[in-house]
Order: structure tokens, then sequence, then C-alpha cells
């Protein structure tokens, strides 16, 4: 495909980047994917080959991670990678060490997590993942660029995203984010559904709080076509009930259709998620990422991962949208998603 109609179609999906090739020139993107041969990990690699996290014209050095049980597939994707001949991929670097895939990483896009089995109380998945995620925070810590980017995807993103940041105390704590765009997307979907409106007529729909069936997607503030979403809608018992459970339990619904994960729509938030950190976003509208809370915005608690609507100068650094009037509603759903994140962070760090 040329290069000038790759990057109208992107820019289509609401990317924005440098469109001339002197990115080529320009020091490659060294983007370390854990999980990387897993389902997503393989869908999010072919994603940032073809440029829809840092465009077509910026080069990226893969520094892919795997368990040992999973090296031999990751050796099937790297040759399928190299296969895919894409102008952005300058190098591969596939391993199953930490220290090696996190070497100088410029953004670290944490997959590969324990998944919930038969029997396992949400105690015993969080205890699992401390072990996981802390390693990786401490590999980060030791090895990455102290400006590193990190993206958690794996479940539960929010607090293994609080894990490995008290592990990697060097890295500062605004460098390490939940992915909720997937929700973002999801609400979208939803609203362009109930409206008939293409889903880039729909911006600002907020989510709040943990990416767990207690997640929060708010309204409120929202637009369709420039219009208050809920003017738009006009349908209130929707918004406030089944809108908001469809978008929490989604990813149970595809599992219950497909008998697996998201994979593809999950790998492709995550694109988002990081093209929008690397390059700010549009004026006028915010995006959600689970950040670390300051204690100081919403009534949130202190030194939990909760997913706020942000807006990110170009370079990376976000800001919490301020001023957005919470009422009792709103407030209440805040608050339980809140109180699920505190109960969290201590299953899993004791605190």
């Amino acid at each position: 495909m040329d290069k000038t109609v790759l990057v109208s179609r992107l820019q289509q999906l609401g990317r924005h980047f440098p469109e001339t090739p002197r990115n080529l020139e320009q020091a490659p993107v060294r983007v370390a994917v854990t999980g990387a041969a897993g389902q997503i990990g393989a869908f999010l690699c072919n994603f940032i080959a073809q440029g829809r996290m840092f465009g077509p014209y910026q080069r990226v050095i893969l520094q892919l991670l795997e368990l040992p049980a999973a090296e031999k597939v990751l050796k099937g994707l790297v040759m399928e990678l190299k296969d895919g001949a894409y102008d952005a991929i300058h190098d591969i670097i596939p391993s199953t060490d930490p220290l090696v895939a996190f070497k100088d990483a410029d953004v670290a896009v944490l997959v590969g997590a324990r998944p919930r089995g038969p029997g396992m109380e949400r105690a015993d998945l969080l205890t699992a993942n401390a072990k996981i995620f802390q390693a990786q925070g401490q590999a980060l810590d030791q090895v990455a660029k102290k400006t590193v980017k990190v993206c958690v995807v794996g479940n539960p993103a929010n607090t293994n995203s609080l894990i490995a940041s008290q592990y990697a105390p060097s890295i500062p704590k605004e460098n390490f984010t939940a992915l909720t765009r997937l929700d973002q997307s999801r609400a979208e979907s939803q609203i362009s559904d109930k409206t008939g409106k293409h889903v880039s007529e729909i911006k600002n729909i907020t989510i709040w709080g943990n990416h767990s069936a207690t997640q929060y997607p708010d309204t409120f503030h929202a637009t369709v076509g420039g219009a208050a979403l809920r003017d738009v809608v006009k349908d209130d018992e929707y918004l406030n009930g089944p809108f908001i459970s469809k978008v929490a339990k989604r990813g149970a619904e595809i599992i219950s259709v497909m008998g697996k994960s998201s994979a593809a729509s999950a790998a492709n938030a995550a694109c988002d998620h990081v093209h929008d950190w690397w390059y700010g976003t549009k004026p006028g509208s915010w995006v959600n990422m689970g950040v670390i809370s300051d204690g100081n915005t919403y009534g949130i608690p202190a030194g939990i991962m909760y997913s706020f609507p942000v807006t990110i100068a170009p370079g990376g650094k976000w800001t919490v949208v301020d001023g957005l009037a919470i009422n009792d509603f709103s407030r209440g759903k805040m608050d339980k998603t809140a109180k699920e994140l505190l109960d969290e962070r201590k299953m899993a760090l004791g605190f």
C-alpha cells in the first residue's frame, strides 16, 4: 500500500503523527512487548509494525519477551514479522530474559499476565500476578530508560501496573499506566450502535476507576456530533443501566461467544493508548488511562491506579481533566470502583 494512502487511512481512524519519511532517519523507538507470542501480543506486534502505534514513518525496534515454554512460538512470530517486510521495523530482539527485553526501552507494553484459572479466587490471581509484575518492575528499574512509558494490558491491569511501579522506584510513578482505552472504545461503539452515528463523532466518554465490572463509563460530559450525548440518546434509563453493564461486561460477553478473550480490539486499544501518550491528544478532547491517583483529584484515594479522563501534551505529560461536575449517581459509581482498587492493592501488596 502506498504510504500516503496508509497515512490518510490512519488519520481517518483518529491518529495523527508526522507525515514525512524524515522519521525514518530518526532514532528507532525501542518497544518492549511482554507475552508477545500470545493472542493479544501477536496482533499488537503486527499492528506496531504496520504503523498503528507510531506511524509508518517511525522505525521501531521490537523487543519481545516470552516465557521459556513459549520460546518456539515466539520464534515463529519473529519469522512472520520478518516475512512481512515492514518498512517500520528496524530490528527484532526476541528473548525470555526481561533484562534483555527491557534494555533501553522507550515504551513497554506489558501484555503477559497470569489468567484466572478454574476455582481461583481473585486474591489468588492478584498474588500470582504480584510475583510476575514485581519481577518486571525490577527489570524495568534496572535496564529501561528512566523516561520509559509503561502501558499494562494484562489483567487485573490497574493493580498489575501499581505493582510494577512499586518495584521500579527510579522510574516516575506517572510513567506507569493501565489500559482502559479498550473500555472507552467499547463505550463509543455502543453509543454508535444506539444513535447510528459514526464512532468518530462520539467524544469525551469518561471511564472512571478499574478495568473490571465495577468500572463506570460516564456519559454526562460526552458529546455526539458536538451535541450533548444524553440529549441525543434521550434515554437515561438505558445510559444509567444497560449501557454501563454492557461496557463493563463486554469482555465476558465476547468470551461467551468466541470461547476466547478479546485480542485484536485489545491490541488496537493499546496502540491508541501509546499513540496518544507519545504524540499528544487532540485539542478539545480527552482519552482515558489508568494513572496513579494523587489523592487530590475528584476525591479518589491516593496511591491506586485509577482510570481518569486525561489530556496529553506532545512528549507525554498527561494531565487529569479538572473541574467536571460530579452528580450523586456518578459519585456512588466512582467510589465503588475506588474501593475495589483499594481492596486489590491490599490483597496484592498488603497495604
